[in-house]
């Protein structure tokens, strides 16, 4: 008798059918997307990194935004005693939210240099390793596959795939426009009527479904509006007026709003910075939800610590949840604790020397870019430049600022387009100036050179129409479509901006 999987007699074997995929849908999805512009320079910079004494024609990387002028003052502060002091408890499991211990060093120090209404509670933070985490979480547990978030543009693009790959989630832009109106008393100004005309052309637009989402339906279901202050690329600061006019434009339309304010403390300037944390009343509360992290302020983007504070207690929930894939190691902890713990360290030494060295860093990339004829945005906050390039393009479209990019990286200079940060108008770049100044003086030298060199044709106040390259949807940096179409650039007027 033949057993159970055998064939009858004189029974023909079926053709095998086509292998079962790899993956699954949302695999596929992830797998699938497509590293952005600020990936692709930073891996070329990887490859070939500038280096004085080893590298000296290596890439000079001005496009990473990192902060390098206090590395002195940090590794004197690592050597001290209560640093290499490791209790046993530190290598063992740990909550999820963060060392107990921890949270409330946190706790008291945004209280103070947030200038928070009230003292924060340490039960509201939660603790990640990065902000990237942090945008990841949220948008899994605030959002839908499918559902967008209202985000004003240019913004730093990583913004993207952190909240696409797990949660699904797209982008739907509030454009920033260079032109100054009556309305508008500097360039790319954010407004709240501004917001309200991208809300609506959101809910206008047809969706169609999708492999991971069998949802069909008209419109997109915005959940949230993500303001990043001091702004990234910008280097603007939120008045406090603007600031609540956005959060009671939320609370209207029962919006989450995320404030990533990774560069608070990151003001070189006599601008007064207002932190979400520091206004008396809030519209909505428990939708509000506000991010900070070690990365930019203390110039340890390697260390990966990323803070959220939220007073909702069912996002907590469910944020911790997933927290646990993105936990901080226990002497990691300890050691940013001391940090935080030495507030004479801090008020009297780190702080001060921080923003005299970006001060001074910025107005020299600014003073020569300037000697090269590159305007840049007023800018008061983060570790960059807004500078615009236009003058320089071949044409006024995007691919002529990806081929003067291109350019640049052939001379061995990074910096980053604006068409990474989803700027409406081709030929604006970011620079990083949180640099060691003979790094500064090398990179106008490079540009300067490579300028001199570039045939660009003479650009006029009317530019040309960059429909191909804004006006479709454009794939974003996880190759997710982008849920709003651009305006014709050809409608926004050229002008140098200090």
């Amino acid at each position: 008798m033949s057993g159970g999987g055998s064939l009858p007699a004189g029974a023909a074997a079926a053709p095998p059918g086509p292998p079962a995929p790899a993956l699954s849908a949302r695999g596929a999805r992830i797998a699938g997307g497509s590293p952005g512009l600020l990936d692709a320079g930073f891996a070329l910079y990887v490859a070939d990194p500038f280096d004085r004494e080893l590298n000296p024609q290596g890439i000079l990387n001005l496009g990473t935004s990192e902060n390098t002028l206090c590395f002195d003052l940090l590794e004197e502060r690592l050597t001290r005693p209560d640093m290499n002091y490791l209790e046993p408890h530190l290598f063992q499991y740990s909550d999820t939210q963060g060392t107990r211990s921890f949270r409330g060093e946190i706790a008291k120090f945004l209280t103070d240099y947030a200038r928070a209404a009230k003292a924060l509670n340490p039960e509201h933070i939660t603790v990640m390793n990065g902000c990237c985490a942090v945008f990841a979480t949220l948008s899994t547990v605030l959002c839908d596959p499918g559902d967008g978030y209202l985000i004003p543009a240019p913004y730093y693009g990583g913004i993207n795939s952190k909240t696409w790959l797990y949660g699904g989630v797209q982008p739907v832009h509030v454009p920033l426009s260079s032109e100054v109106t009556d309305e508008e008393s500097h360039p790319f100004q954010l407004t709240v009527e501004k917001l309200e005309a991208a809300l609506q052309s959101a809910k206008k637009q047809v969706i169609a479904s999708c492999s991971w989402n069998e949802r069909q339906y008209t419109g997109i279901r915005v959940r949230a509006l993500i303001l990043i202050n001091p702004h990234n690329p910008l280097g603007d600061i939120y008045p406090a007026q603007l600031l609540k006019e956005c959060l009671e434009f939320a609370h209207r339309y029962e919006l989450h709003v995320i404030m990533d304010e990774i560069y608070m403390l990151s003001v070189y300037d006599d601008t007064t910075f207002t932190s979400v944390l520091s206004l008396d009343c809030l519209p909505d509360p428990e939708r509000t939800h506000f991010m900070w992290g070690f990365s930019k302020d203390f110039g340890m983007s390697g260390i990966r610590v990323g803070v959220l504070y939220t007073r909702n207690h069912e996002i907590r929930k469910a944020v911790n949840q997933l927290a646990v894939f993105h936990s901080c190691p226990g002497p990691v902890q300890h050691v940013l604790s001391q940090f935080l713990r030495d507030r004479d360290w801090l008020d009297n030494m780190f702080f001060p020397t921080n923003k005299k060295r970006l001060k001074e860093a910025q107005n020299i990339l600014v003073d020569g870019l300037a000697d090269v004829g590159i305007p840049v945005l007023k800018s008061s906050g983060g570790l960059y430049v807004w500078a615009d390039f236009r003058k320089f393009l071949k044409s006024q479209t995007f691919e002529a600022e990806l081929e003067l990019w291109q350019k640049l990286l052939d001379k061995k200079l990074l910096i980053s387009p604006g068409k990474a940060f989803y700027c409406y108008e081709p030929g604006w770049f970011r620079l990083v100036f949180s640099n060691s100044v003979d790094k500064i003086y090398l990179c106008i030298q490079r540009l300067e050179q490579m300028l001199h060199s570039y045939a660009a044709e003479p650009v006029t106040n009317n530019t040309s129409s960059t429909a191909d390259a804004l006006c479709n949807p454009e794939k974003d940096s996880s190759g997710k479509p982008s849920s709003t179409r651009g305006k014709d650039v050809s409608q926004l007027k050229n002008i140098l901006v200090y």
